[in-house]
């Protein structure tokens, strides 16, 4: 993980993730957490996997695991996943959609590219993030929740073009489920397009999808794959260098900090040594239609 000075008055931080491949060719950046920064607001997690182009036969095998504590949010930009779970949930997600997983008390899920799409390979590019939950939901029901395309709203004018994924902003309200102040949106510049970042919510940060970005009035630029943390409070007017794709992610933070240990999250160390004894044992419900599983990682 490496961390970059700007010389942009309003920025707190800007970190770069590393590539990571996974076997395949399959490729990660973890932005979050890192050592210099654990979360934005109640996002605790975010990867984006690929861009890949799988060949025909090859897909995205992500066996079995275990979660407590957050919800996964899942968002394509291109390709399919097939999501299971403990609950019986099947559902394929696809670019522009929102599978919602809260696990709450646990729940186990796989991810794989679903059969058509191994059978003639092709594209996988998406966003992965965890939101914790507040304290006093972290042992909630499990549960899954899948928002098809049309139902994500999207307001589009002078060359800006914004979904809201989660929460409110700019007189748009996102049927997502949340649990705390949660901002989540995928953004579009055309070059030179402007669009202000409110600071109504008390963390903010982009992710820069593709192209690169400017703050008016400040120095400096921010490229693909950088993910920039704003000081609280500081007026943000966002300015796209060529055609540019941004994910905004914010909220307001929690009292409580969070451990995390593998997939686990909760203010308790003790409670995720429970669920590491729980999934050592095999006490957590099992996928119905896939019974293989990730081992907890070893000397833990």
């Amino acid at each position: 993980m490496t961390i970059r000075s700007s010389d942009a008055e309003s920025v707190d931080l800007v970190i770069l993730p590393p590539v990571r491949d996974l076997g395949d060719g399959f490729t990660v950046r973890r932005a979050l957490p890192s050592a210099q920064r654990r979360m934005v607001g109640p996002f605790i997690f975010f990867d984006q996997m690929g861009p890949t182009a799988f060949h025909g036969g090859e897909g995205l095998d992500v066996r079995p695991h275990p979660h407590i504590g957050l919800s996964t949010l899942t968002y394509l930009l291109e390709g399919e996943i097939e999501h299971r779970d403990s609950l019986g949930s099947l559902q394929t997600i696809r670019p522009g959609a929102v599978n919602l997983m809260t696990a709450g008390s646990g729940i186990v899920h796989s991810e794989r590219s679903p059969a058509s799409a191994r059978s003639t390979g092709g594209p996988l590019f998406g966003l992965q993030t965890w939101i914790a939950l507040p304290a006093a939901d972290q042992e909630i029901d499990p549960a899954f929740d899948h928002y098809a395309a049309d139902q994500i709203p999207t307001t589009e004018a002078e060359g800006v073009r914004l979904s809201l994924v989660v929460g409110q902003a700019d007189g748009l309200r996102s049927p997502v489920k949340t649990y705390s102040d949660t901002l989540y949106a995928d953004l579009l510049l055309a070059d030179g397009a402007r669009y202000q970042l409110k600071a109504e919510h008390v963390e903010r940060a982009i992710y820069v999808v593709s192209g690169a970005v400017e703050i008016v009035g400040q120095e400096g630029r921010f490229e693909t794959g950088e993910f920039v943390v704003f000081k609280p409070g500081a007026e943000i007017v966002l300015r796209g260098t060529g055609d540019t794709r941004l994910m905004l992610v914010g909220g307001e933070p929690f009292p409580e900090a969070r451990q995390i240990f593998w997939n686990f999250v909760s203010t308790s160390a003790e409670r995720i040594d429970q669920a590491k004894r729980d999934w050592r044992e095999g006490r957590f419900a099992r996928v119905p239609g896939d019974d293989e599983f990730i081992p907890l990682p070893e000397n833990s």
